[in-house]
């Protein structure tokens, strides 16, 4: 009978190519159209909303003969027709403007940095969690609060006594790491955070009794028992840690959790790592130069309960597209604000050749599967010797601010990554797209496409988009077969010109889209020399 030791060591050695299969068709429902949206808002971060258009092989008559036997066609005597062809347009990233830091240093607490955790924007306040540390090298948990984002306070939270002084902001935990809301979980326990964490000898012999584990978890720093942690919260300012690890397993960076609302499960991404198995017969070498085979990756697990999770997937590694001495450091696991079915991710690339760091975006439709955003990367540090002249990392959320502007926290430092950190400094900047103008679909010259059906979530819609001078968007609406609707055909259209944030897009100066909410629609775009980075539903 195999031990959890041995089945841990088979499911991670294996992982990398279990991920193969951790995507794409879900067999256990139904496929095709329509698709429905999980929020308000449709945006084309990759090719899932887009048709990817079928050429139809027809005879003299006009006939089609698609890939039929019957046909003796010869080969000068049939033409091709295509249904709804995607051409001219390609999705591309755009870089953030930068502003900081947001925060200055004022409190004894923060003397040698403040560094940004997470983000929540909840009921018109944003609410930002991060740990600061005195000059004596003590870290304390912060919380910070913001009516738009950029400009911050410190509540008065009366939790912590710091020099007699009870008027702080500061948490008795010291772990505010990865925090997000359950809309799921009891008043007690309603926010929840995770993060990476040593487990107690005595508690691991316990443990891997009836618990699969990862034997790296031992191995990578004998005499350490790397494991990932959690605490719950009733309001995300008093905060229990729970007894046991989620998961024993190696996950040395910013851990992620979240409670996917579409697949009704708790999703925890983590660092992972590119490695091999270790030949057998060999022990564990200690010396130092082993320790530099891993390349970081991004790794991914779920679980119908927070309490544990299996071990984590490889699900993004460095590729041949990437230098060999780049790696991924930390996922910053995201979501589009409005839209919580598409995923993005802020990874840290790691630049091990010069020990900087860059920021690139990486979208999925699922989570599972992610692609690179061409035009990356979209965040790299300052100039050297500014406040985030040496290395930066982003944290998750990605917010949207009253302006309509996307905002992602991030953690500039004064210098490099490994440098000696005795007078390391640190502070929160802010990443901004205006008007949210993060990731579009651009036509540089004549582009036409058109979406997958999708369920209607309302009866009028508003673009984000622009054009030059001699630029326009045409749009037309379709029923699930794909015929126009009358009175919303592409002749009816009213030319999308210029710059259109937030603008309804009308149909002979009408805006209702022809059908209920709740109605299937295709809808077919024709562009010329404009880029569309979201649609928005009423």
């Amino acid at each position: 009978m195999n031990s959890p030791r041995i089945i841990a060591t088979l499911i991670l050695l294996t992982a990398p190519f279990l991920t193969l299969h951790c995507g794409a068709i879900e067999h256990n429902r139904g496929t095709g159209e329509p698709y429905a949206l999980s929020g308000n808002r449709l945006a084309f971060h990759n090719w899932y909303y887009i048709r990817p258009g079928q050429l139809d092989w027809q005879n003299s008559e006009g006939k089609s003969v698609y890939s039929s036997g019957a046909e003796k066609a010869g080969r000068f005597e049939s033409k091709f027709h295509y249904y709804d062809y995607p051409h001219g347009i390609q999705i591309v990233a755009h870089p953030a403007e930068k502003t900081g830091p947001v925060i200055e240093r004022e409190k004894p607490w923060e003397e040698m940095g403040i560094r940004v955790s997470s983000l929540l924007h909840e009921e018109g306040v944003y609410r930002m969690w991060g740990t600061s540390q005195s000059a004596k090298g003590v870290d304390y948990g912060c919380y910070f609060e913001s009516t738009d984002g950029l400009h911050w306070i410190r509540p008065n939270l009366g939790i912590v006594d710091y020099a007699g002084d009870t008027d702080t902001n500061l948490l008795e935990f010291d772990k505010p790491v990865s925090i997000f809301k359950d809309p799921t979980a009891q008043p007690e326990e309603r926010y929840k955070t995770v993060w990476h964490g040593d487990f107690e000898p005595e508690q691991f012999e316990e443990y891997k009794r009836d618990h699969l584990w990862s034997v790296m978890a031992t191995e990578t720093d004998p005499g350490r028992f790397h494991s990932i942690r959690a605490a719950v919260s009733p309001d995300g300012l008093r905060w229990e840690t729970l007894p046991r690890p989620l998961s024993v397993e190696p996950s040395d960076t910013n851990v992620v959790c979240t409670y996917d609302s579409t697949l009704k499960k708790y999703v925890m991404y983590t660092r992972n790592y590119m490695i091999g198995p270790r030949a057998e017969g060999f022990p564990n070498p200690t010396e130092r130069m082993h320790q530099f085979v891993f390349r970081r990756a991004i790794g991914r697990t779920e679980s119908d309960s927070f309490y544990e999770f299996p071990l984590s997937q490889v699900i993004v590694e460095p590729g041949p597209e990437k230098l060999p001495t780049d790696t991924f450091y930390t996922s910053c696991k995201t979501t589009l604000p409005g839209a919580p079915d598409h995923h993005l991710m802020f990874p840290a690339i790691y630049h091990q050749s010069d020990d900087t760091t860059s920021i690139e975006i990486q979208a999925s439709y699922d989570g599972k599967l992610w692609h690179k955003i061409p035009g990356s990367p979209i965040l790299e540090p300052g100039p050297e010797g500014s406040w985030d002249g040496g290395c930066i990392f982003t944290t998750h959320n990605l917010a949207e601010l009253p302006n309509g502007d996307f905002a992602l926290p991030y953690t500039g430092y004064l210098y490099p990554h490994k440098y000696p950190r005795g007078a390391w400094g640190y502070d929160i900047g802010m990443a901004i797209w205006p008007k949210g103008r993060m990731i579009g679909l651009e036509a540089e010259d004549e582009g036409e496409f058109a979406t997958m059906a999708i369920v209607l979530p309302g009866s009028k819609m508003g673009i984000n988009a622009l054009t030059k001078r001699a630029g326009q968007i045409l749009v037309e609406v379709a029923d699930y077969n794909g015929d126009p609707i009358t009175g919303h055909t592409f002749e009816d259209a009213d030319p999308i010109v210029g710059d259109q944030f937030g603008t309804t897009i009308t149909w002979n100066g009408e805006s209702d889209l022809g059908v209920e909410k709740g109605t299937p629609v295709i809808l077919r775009f024709r562009m010329k020399m404009a880029e569309i980075f979201y649609l928005d539903f009423e």
